[in-house]
């Protein structure tokens, strides 16, 4: 055995082996599990912390916005500094500032104090801290698996957000109903406060020298994208497919399943089903290797188009939740995909900044779709419209699947 492999076994384990072995990285999966338990609960929580003050949808869309907003417009600094300094203290004050903007709008909630302005500046502090939480781990596994490991790493990341997203939302539910939407942000702000403490004692060297200045760095980045035509073309077709799906599954979905099937009940059934399929989509990507990653990335991404067909042509409840099943399958194993290509094809070095132009591309065109499905809604039906959405996607994955370098990307 040489002095290397000895040295991998003794980090890593052996050769293949999960990477459940290696210490570091279950210490990351609990803190990602336990602020996951309080995030799928808290838009519940809010939702009836604004509805209970007496808010509306416009107050309720107001929030989101306070939450969104900031997000995007950090996200490159995020990126930058991703890239300048340890990124397990970056999450630990990321998710330490989440957590005291969630236990803030606990304390007001609790003490009948909270207004729309209120919790819309505390969802404008949890908006900032996540534009610098997604760039940094972005990163992570990349410093705690060797390179073989990275899609089971990726995929075992994935698995405590999607199995609670299938309970906790009930949960939830149930907890504001008997306590009082002030105590789930209150869970939601301990977990936030946990998983920190647990970032923290990653303590993962190897942070990048700094080279220059913020801009010269954003430039350095900007070079770095536009240089590899994988990344952009499929940030290009995300700012398209991520605006097309939102504004049809979050917006017109809702309104459909009022009009023509039997409303929330009928809802729920459905996003049940979709977060089913994305779990279900973890479990694939632990056992599935593909050597073209990035075409299966665009490929299978684009069965998010299904529901919404599928509600578009009023098909039954079955095949709109079979659609919803695949549609989470795909989007999952695509998500898994496109980790793995970033650590593998990007250096350590840019990694933040790159995922950061790719995550406010996919983003900046969300609320501009929400506004045209707004206009549109007055000429055509919600059925036609999501139709077009379909369609979009389909089009925009085509166009992708079309780029020579999509093929060239394969398993490192």
């Amino acid at each position: 055995m040489t002095t290397t492999t000895a040295r991998h076994e003794q980090e890593y384990g052996p050769r293949g082996a999960s990477p459940l072995r290696v210490p570091v990285f279950r210490r990351f999966l609990l803190a990602h599990l336990i602020s996951a338990t309080g995030s799928a609960m808290a838009p519940v929580a809010l939702a009836f912390a604004v509805i209970g003050n007496g808010g509306g949808a416009q107050s309720l869309g107001i929030v989101l916005a306070a939450n969104t907003v900031p997000t995007v417009v950090f996200l490159l600094l995020g990126g930058v500094l991703a890239d300048r300094m340890s990124r397990s203290r970056i999450l630990f004050l990321g998710n330490l500032g989440a957590g005291a903007a969630q236990a803030a709008v606990a304390v007001l909630v609790a003490t009948g104090t909270a207004s729309t302005l209120t919790i819309s500046v505390c969802a404008c502090f949890s908006g900032v801290s996540a534009a610098f939480i997604a760039p940094a781990a972005q990163g992570i596994a990349v410093r705690l698996v060797p390179k073989e490991q990275l899609q089971q790493a990726n995929a075992l990341v994935r698995v405590p957000g999607n199995a609670v997203k299938i309970i906790a939302p009930v949960v939830g539910g149930f907890g504001v109903a008997l306590a009082g939407p002030a105590w789930v942000l209150a869970w939601d702000a301990a977990t936030f406060v946990v998983a920190a403490l647990l970032l923290l004692g990653l303590r993962l060297g190897g942070s990048v020298s700094p080279r220059g200045g913020v801009v010269g760095d954003l430039r350095a980045g900007w070079a770095g994208f536009r240089s590899r035509s994988w990344l952009w073309s499929y940030t290009v077709a995300g700012t398209a497919v991520v605006a097309a799906w939102l504004a049809g599954y979050q917006l017109l979905g809702p309104l459909v399943a009022e009009a023509s099937y039997s409303g929330a009940r009928s809802w729920g059934l459905v996003q049940g089903a979709f977060a089913a399929g994305l779990l279900a989509g973890t479990f694939v990507c632990l056992v599935w290797k593909p050597r073209r990653l990035m075409l299966v990335c665009v490929l299978a991404g684009s069965g998010i188009m299904l529901p919404l067909a599928a509600l578009g042509l009023e098909l039954s409840l079955t095949c709109v939740l079979v659609a919803a099943v695949i549609a989470g399958i795909g989007l999952d194993v695509a998500i898994v995909s496109w980790s793995t290509v970033m650590q593998q094809q990007v250096p350590d070095a840019e990694l933040g900044r790159l995922g950061a132009f790719n995550a406010v591309g996919e983003r900046i065109a969300i609320p501009v779709a929400y506004l045209l499905v707004a206009l549109a809604s007055k000429h055509w039906t919600s059925q036609h419209i999501l139709l077009w959405c379909a369609g979009i996607i389909l089009a925009a994955t085509l166009a992708n699947a079309a780029v020579r370098d999509v093929y060239r990307i394969e398993r490192a």
